[in-house]
């Protein structure tokens, strides 16, 4: 998140909001769009906490140890709240997200000096909110569902730059037991085909090149439109006939949700880059059951199979969690099976950890943490094997890049491939904001070194 250097009256007049974000790619675009609401009360973004009027902490429930995390985080807040106090800028302290929708009341009871916590659904509702606090001197609790949804009440939004998120569905109706994002985030919801093209065209209008649909389950996207129900393949059909959309990405997605339309949409449309986050979790039938997945470990691979079909080229990305309460070392072997089987590009792995009020977390036979650890230590090892042959596989290959930040040495620009992998470069500041061919150099686990295509100087 970048500000606006201001000096004088014009900075003393504006006050400052620094939203840090955990977690998924949902949390940066429910982010930016609190950063929307508030622009009007006068809050202009801060990069940091030290420059900021009111601080969001905006959660999510999905990683281990989130709630200590975030007290932790509060702690050091609380400090700086406290050496403003009497001073004319004097620190607000809100926490949202996920996070603050499951422990709202334990974290007033622990942290009485946040003045808001509110929900994922219900930050719209900021300016009302502020404006309680500020005339009752007191703290709001607002996790609600609010019968209207947040997203027909949210501005239109501000420029993110040549890489966008757009979310065009929200919450999960499959209640696997290991996860809190049905009772966080709600039900299913998918937002009417026409708001989710009009504000594409406004990222598009703004500058925005590439841009990510998102949703807890983002392919089971049913927006209607009134006469009829659009799919997501559809939905991704209409957004790239968009002047000035280049590249279209979706996440996160369920192997269950990957219809006909869609996969042929992977061969379909060019600007679909081809790259693809398919979570699988497990490799093991017996895990995939307890779990409440829904799939079998054939489902999974025979979507990746018909992906592939349709995009030969196509990299995927998964989630794993390892050491599920029940998982046997024949179960665990399956998941390392499935992982040679498929080849991943890129993934997420964890080791369990129960997350409270889930059904997994009262299931027998709970694993041992230096299992979990051990197990995990050698999905990592074999995931990261992978990764790193992926990308040294592009060792000499001119491919494009999509420059959308800029690094921290002089002259360096960053940006992502097509297939999702981080490249950087030293070049021209012209290439900013554009997609330009670059020949890789060199490549790590992490990412690709980079020169400009015409520049045939050694790296």
């Amino acid at each position: 998140m970048t500000s606006t250097t201001q000096t004088g009256p014009e900075r003393a007049a504006r006050k400052r909001v620094h939203v840090k974000n955990w977690g998924c790619q949902m949390n940066v675009y429910d982010g930016n769009r609190m950063i929307d609401v508030l622009a009007p009360l006068g809050y202009a973004p801060a990069d940091d906490a030290e420059n900021a009027d009111l601080v969001i902490l905006n959660t999510c429930h999905i990683r281990e140890k989130a709630t200590d995390k975030l007290f932790s985080e509060l702690g050091r807040l609380r400090a700086a709240q406290n050496a403003r106090s009497g001073s004319d800028r004097e620190l607000m302290i809100a926490v949202a997200g996920c996070v603050a929708q499951a422990e709202g009341p334990e974290i007033q009871r622990r942290a009485p000096y946040v003045q808001m916590v509110f929900g994922p659904q219900t930050y719209h509702q900021l300016p009302e909110m502020i404006a309680r606090v500020e005339r009752s001197r007191g703290n709001v609790l607002n996790t609600d569902f609010p019968a209207e949804t947040k997203f027909d009440q949210l501005p239109a939004p501000g420029a993110q730059g040549p890489a966008a998120f757009l979310s065009v569905q929200e919450g999960c109706d499959k209640f696997c037991t290991f996860c809190v994002v049905p009772y966080t985030r709600g039900a299913e919801y998918s937002r009417p085909p026409k708001a989710v093209l009009a504000e594409a065209r406004q990222l598009a209008a703004r500058g925005a090149k590439e841009i990510t649909l998102l949703g807890q389950n983002v392919n089971a996207y049913h927006g209607s439109d009134g006469a009829e129900t659009w799919s997501l393949a559809r939905l991704l059909h209409g957004i790239a006939e968009i002047p000035g959309v280049a590249r279209l990405r979706y996440t996160t997605s369920h192997p269950l949700e990957m219809t006909d339309d869609l996969v042929q949409a992977h061969a379909q449309l060019p600007q679909l880059m081809p790259f693809l986050h398919l979570p699988v979790q497990s490799g093991a039938d017996a895990v995939l059951a307890a779990m409440n997945r829904r799939h079998t470990r054939e489902d999974y691979l025979r979507a990746v199979n018909r992906l592939r079909d349709a995009s030969p080229g196509l990299a995927l990305s998964s989630d794993f969690i390892v050491g599920f309460p029940g998982e046997t070392d024949k179960d665990f072997e399956d998941t390392l099976d499935l992982v040679r089987q498929v080849g991943f590009a890129q993934a997420y792995s964890f080791a369990y950890s129960a997350r409270p009020g889930t059904p997994a977390e009262a299931m027998p036979r709970q694993l041992p943490q230096a299992e979990k650890e051990a197990r995990l230590h050698m999905l990592q090892a074999l995931l990261q094997e992978q990764q790193k042959k992926f990308n040294e596989g592009f060792t000499g290959r001119t491919i494009p890049v999509l420059f959308d930040r800029r690094g921290k040495e002089p002259g360096q620009l960053l940006g992502r491939t097509p297939w999702m992998q981080a490249a950087h470069a030293t070049v021209p500041d012209t290439m900013f904001g554009q997609i330009a061919d670059v020949t890789v150099t060199g490549a790590t686990l992490s990412s690709l070194a980079c020169r400009a295509a015409e520049d045939k100087r050694a790296a």
